[in-house]
């Protein structure tokens, strides 16, 4: 039987989305915040040396523009 129940901890608190919908600078940051390790797998890149050997590392300007998206995003929600 598939497990249905969410876990509502890792869930943004309503009035946060509310006030970063309304331009709320700080609930914005904690929509960021909540989202850093998110975009961060989404822009993470290997990348293979000479010699063969393999980095990770994140994409910064990928990371500025999927955070650029994800404000732009959020500012054009609307709550009905």
């Amino acid at each position: 039987m598939k497990n249905t129940v969410r876990k509502t901890e890792n869930l943004l608190p309503f009035p946060v989305i509310s006030a970063a919908v309304n331009g709320d600078t700080n609930a914005m940051c904690a929509i960021l915040k909540h989202y850093e390790g998110y975009i961060a797998k989404l822009c993470t890149r290997t990348l293979k040396d000479d010699a063969g050997n393999t980095y990770s590392f994140v994409d910064e300007e990928m990371r500025n523009r999927l955070q650029v998206r994800l404000i732009t995003r959020t500012l054009a929600f609307r709550i009905r």
